[in-house]
């Protein structure tokens, strides 16, 4: 049966929607544009589940690549599967996942049929305890696929993969983002994923390239090739407005600064800047600093005072249990609600 959703799943939404399949052991394909996260979320799943995930690119592989090799037994032929499809040995759950499975020729997927279809090749057959999904582009994408075969088709699950910045900035917290990454796409959320299957640039901003630029942040570039670095990670429009956030962010009075001065510190007026040391100071939320955060918090805008105090109990949750926090909640209940 072919379940077709209407409209996009955001990564949680498939998330979840991948933990009922894996439970119902149904095949799944994810379809969505280049750089969206769909490997990223198929990861978080298995470890979610304690699950082995088993990574296989099918535009990598020749159609008799998924049967193995033959070998003679008793003067018989048998096929000896290849060495990533699980056996004796291997966990007993686990997942199999297919990537760019319509980007693959023709014949390739045309071996996966048995595998989806029976959960065998051959005389392999795949364990009980093991499931199968797939991933690809999307046709107007304008990426190398190739339609995929309705017998295939018609045995999975499609799910329509969409990026969604709360979703991503949550996972960017705790992979470790650059916050001058994580504040400018909270400013510039559109740009998270800024893709158009109809330019002819090379580069476009995804969430996998903004964790690529803040890759390159990490590596310390020097000042003057830095915009080209930027440029060649996320496109021209997406680099020439982080370059300007990038400035005001390296401006801004220091975290320090302001944690030892909170009655006094500079507050900014402009949104770029609220965002940007909202985002900094976030990451010194601790039982120590919780009442200058809160000090600092009561003279920011309600919104990013409710941003700041939000990504705060992000980093430590233990700050809620002060005195400092409840009453910085008890004063911004109108806008909580």
């Amino acid at each position: 049966m072919t379940l077709f959703m209407d409209g996009f799943m955001t990564p949680s939404q498939i998330f979840s929607a991948l933990h009922t399949l894996l439970s119902a052991h149904q095949p799944v394909f994810l379809w969505g544009a280049p750089g969206v996260g769909k490997s990223q979320v198929v990861a978080k799943v298995a470890a979610d589940r304690g699950m082995a995930l088993r990574d296989i690119r099918a535009v990598l592989l020749d159609p008799v690549d998924l049967r193995g090799l033959p070998r003679l037994e008793n003067g018989r032929a048998e096929w000896c599967p290849p060495a990533f499809l699980p056996g004796p040995g291997d966990p007993e759950q686990g997942i199999i996942f297919l990537d760019e499975l319509n980007a693959a020729p023709p014949l390739v997927q045309a071996a996966c049929y048995q595998l989806v279809l029976d959960r065998r090749i051959g005389e392999y057959r795949l364990p009980d305890g093991w499931s199968i999904i797939a991933a690809g582009n999307r046709e107007k994408d304008k990426t190398v696929t190739h339609r995929m075969p309705s017998a295939l088709a018609n045995r999975m699950v499609h799910l329509e993969f969409d990026v969604s910045p709360d979703d991503w900035i949550l996972w960017a917290q705790q992979a470790g983002i650059r916050r001058e990454v994580i504040a400018f796409l909270r400013f510039r959320p559109k740009l998270l994923h800024d893709f158009d299957p109809l330019s002819s640039g090379k580069a476009f901003a995804s969430p996998r390239s903004w964790a690529f630029l803040s890759g390159i942040l990490d590596a310390n570039p020097d000042p003057d090739v830095e915009y080209e670095l930027f440029r060649g990670t996320v496109g021209d429009g997406a680099a020439a407005e982080f370059m300007g956030f990038l400035r005001v962010w390296r401006e801004l009075p220091s975290v320090e600064d302001i944690l030892a001065n909170p009655a006094d510190a500079l507050v900014p007026d402009d949104p770029a800047a609220l965002y940007a040391v909202c985002e900094a100071l976030s990451e010194k939320a601790a039982d120590g600093t919780v009442n200058a955060l809160v000090t600092y918090a009561g003279r920011l805008p309600s919104e990013f005072s409710v941003l700041l105090m939000r990504d705060a109990v992000c980093r430590d949750e233990r700050i809620v249990r002060t005195s400092a926090f409840a009453d910085w909640a008890q004063a911004n209940a109108h806008v909580l609600m």
